[in-house]
């Protein structure tokens, strides 16, 4: 069993939580900020302003008056993602495939009738789902339709990249791989894979799962080693661009490939966990270091990348 100390992950550039919440959040991350991606229809608006790439917003429900219209409006969509807002974690997303009748289909296979769909909904609005359990929105997205170059690499579930940005520059990345463990779900806490992505070539590191090095999907046999995202490139400007909106210096950056829109947006965190570190085989300090230097030199996000690519390849 490999054993280190806390001193031997400090001089490597390991971030633990403590440095995390007390450093790289709080120090980075004004308060007053939070809600530019903690609500994700705010996000959703500050993006497309900007002209970054996100869903398709079909409409949002506020009110128990907008449930009672569901049936109506939903008449003509056949797939669609119904999320709160303020959702964290990925609780209260409900993803719908299709239709079989009066019913909507979950990707499973298994039915959901409209009555359970408007129950899910009247519960997002009570902020059953939402951070602090507040009174929250229902926003409703069309379904991303999924490049198939990653088929195999997910259990039911579809890959997305998190890209972590310090400052604007993307120092890390990963995507994360639903398996039967985690039921479908991109949580690592539940038992998905993460996969760490060379910010050079957008080519896989290492794979982690329950905290253990994989080299196989534990459910499709898919080769970990094969997995490469195309137009890497236009991920990392992607994820750039949202600091400008965002403000934030310590950001998540969620972005899926759909195969006609190419990368898109699916939501900003504040808060971006650690375990990003283990799946890049290196510390996150050690590239918060290269990176404070370049700060003042103001780049755009294009040059943002660029940097980033020249130094911090594996």
């Amino acid at each position: 069993m490999f054993v280190t100390t806390p001193g031997a992950l400090k001089k490597e550039g390991v971030i633990g939580m403590n440095h995390r919440n007390v450093v790289c959040i709080a120090r980075n991350n004004p308060r007053y900020l939070y809600p530019r991606v903690d609500n994700k229809l705010i996000t959703k608006v500050l993006a497309k302003d900007a002209g970054i790439a996100v869903p398709k917003l079909i409409g949002v429900v506020k009110t128990q008056g907008h449930v009672r219209e569901l049936e109506a409006f939903l008449e003509h969509d056949k797939a669609f993602v119904m999320k709160p807002a303020k959702g964290s974690g990925g609780k209260g997303i409900l993803v719908i495939t299709g239709r079989d009748g009066k019913d909507y289909l979950k990707p499973s296979g298994a039915r959901v009738t409209h009555e359970e769909v408007c129950k899910h909904a009247s519960s997002t609005l009570s902020g059953l789902f939402s951070l602090g359990g507040n009174n929250d929105v229902a926003m409703i997205e069309e379904l991303v339709d999924f490049d198939p170059v990653f088929d195999g690499f997910s259990y039911q579930g579809v890959p997305d990249i998190r890209i972590i940005l310090y400052k604007g520059y993307p120092v890390m990345a990963m995507t994360r791989l639903s398996t039967k463990d985690s039921d479908g779900k991109a949580n690592l806490h539940q038992g998905a894979v993460g996969l760490g992505i060379d910010i050079r070539t957008g080519k896989s590191l290492k794979a982690i799962m329950h905290g253990q090095p994989i080299t196989l999907h534990p459910d499709t046999g898919k080769e970990f080693c094969d997995f490469h995202v195309p137009d890497w490139t236009r991920f990392l400007e992607l994820a750039s661009r949202c600091y400008e909106i965002t403000e934030l210096g310590y950001l998540g950056a969620d972005i899926v490939l759909d195969a006609q829109k190419g990368p898109l947006v699916l939501e900003l965190n504040a808060r971006p966990g650690l375990a990003i570190q283990m799946t890049n085989g290196v510390g996150m300090q050690t590239r918060f270091d290269a990176v404070e230097p370049e700060v003042e030199k103001n780049r755009n996000p294009e040059e943002r990348v660029a940097f980033s690519q020249q130094h911090f390849g594996a």
